[in-house]
């Protein structure tokens, strides 16, 4: 790989953690024992799925705008470091969380993760500056892969500290001191892997520099909405890939928080948790080098395949009465979600990057993003809907099967890219 290839990989190590200790498991933990404190625990689940709605809005409606500004020259790695930074003090500002707190803690939480998937839309567009069309598949699920594993680390570390702390033997609760400690390593590792990022990836493929950015950004984008023809497979894919995406982002953000609904301890949901980072860095090389073999698209089916059928399963895991027998279909969920999570969210990613000008990636990526994040604002809506219609999450977790329908049926219809004899050229 090249220095630029391998900076762009690190810094999905980066985020990773950030994923995984704040979005994931220690956080929705902290939020539900500590923050929601004397709050049904129904209640607490749907108010999750709300702020992860809400923060998902507020990119949704900045994308497309912010990404088609971004592809003049010199932006798009501005806007990616600010973005960085607001994650990095928002996510530092949620040690100030306390027991009852749970409206600060949402509100912090938000931009935290605002930032976090602001910085992450120019991320995704910078794949085509650092690699080829041909070899976009291989890196992006490489960044996945490695983002797993590499999370892993300090993943083990929060942990430790939570397990030693006097007190961390009841696996009934979980202490806000450690927590709070977890969130400052989640912060510092994804700081400490966004260094290569920054010194090493440019901007190579931009629009000519603009005396007046935002309102040519907004030219830009209007006239691609008229030029959508121009465009038609790759608009058709981001139609598919809001509804399929959604109900794995669902999933991935609201496995803690139903683990816990139906009786799961804290420390068999953070090992399982634990598994499926360590899992998924096998399964998501392999979805690539499968991709390479028999196409991206056949490989984004196999992952929708398999969600749906953890949908299916989780919704009849209350009917399982005995604790130790449900803990154990808990867990070869998890392991089933290892196996596709990071395939089908890589794949997609260098999908789309095949599809559009490399020139216009910011402009496409907000598209992209937008999509992305309307999808994971109606998934956790939803399920925060039904579980507060019905008084129990197992019904919110029923509606997620439709996302995944409509987006294989829809996905369907889109033609592979033609990668061969093509050629990135620079504006």
């Amino acid at each position: 790989m090249t220095k630029e290839e391998k900076s762009w990989i690190l810094y999905d190590v980066g985020n990773s953690a950030f994923v995984l200790i704040i979005v994931t498991t220690i956080m929705p933990i902290f939020f539900k024992d500590i923050a929601s404190k004397g709050i049904p625990d129904a209640l607490s689940t749907a108010n999750w799925g709300f702020a992860n709605s809400l923060a998902s809005l507020v990119l949704a409606v900045l994308a497309p705008i912010l990404g088609s500004i971004a592809d003049f020259q010199y932006l798009k790695k501005r806007f990616f470091v600010f973005f960085l930074c607001v994650g990095l003090i928002f996510t530092v500002l949620l040690t100030f969380s306390g027991p009852g707190a749970w409206i600060y803690c949402l509100l912090v939480y938000i931009f935290s993760r605002v930032g976090w998937a602001g910085a992450n839309i120019f991320y995704d567009a910078f794949i085509v500056d650092v690699t080829e069309k041909k070899r976009m598949d291989v890196i992006s699920t490489r960044g996945y892969a490695y983002g797993y594993i590499g999370s892993v680390f300090p993943f083990l570390i929060v942990i430790a500290i939570i397990m030693l702390w006097p007190g961390g033997e009841n696996t009934t609760a979980i202490h806000p001191t450690p927590a709070k400690i977890g969130f400052l390593i989640a912060a510092a590792w994804w700081f400490l892997f966004s260094l290569p990022m920054l010194k090493n990836v440019r901007h190579k493929y931009y629009m000519p520099g603009s005396a007046t950015p935002v309102k040519d950004g907004f030219i830009k984008l209007l006239n691609t909405f008229k030029e959508i023809r121009k465009f038609k497979q790759a608009f058709v894919f981001l139609i598919a890939y809001f509804f399929y995406i959604d109900g794995v982002d669902t999933i991935i953000s609201m496995s803690t928080a139903y683990g816990m609904d139906i009786g799961l301890n804290t420390t068999m949901l953070i090992l399982a948790i634990l598994m499926i980072q360590i899992a998924a860095f096998p399964f998501t090389l392999l979805f690539g080098a499968l991709a390479d073999r028999y196409s991206a698209k056949s490989m984004i089916f196999v992952g929708i395949g398999v969600f749906s059928l953890i949908t299916l399963i989780a919704f009849f895991l209350p009917d399982i009465s005995n604790l130790t027998l449900r803990t154990i279909a808990f867990w070869g969920l998890a392991f089933l979600a290892a196996t596709s999570m990071g395939g089908i969210q890589a794949l997609s990613r260098s999908y789309f990057g095949k599809l559009i000008p490399a020139e216009r990636s910011a402009e496409f990526f907000g598209f992209y993003n937008i999509f992305g994040k309307f999808a994971a604002i109606s998934g956790p809506l939803i399920m925060g809907i039904l579980t507060r219609l019905t008084g129990h999450s197992r019904f919110g977790i029923l509606g997620i099967l439709v996302l995944f329908i409509t987006g294989g049926l829809l996905l369907h219809s889109v033609k592979e890219p033609d990668v061969k004899g093509q050629k990135q050229m620079k504006t």
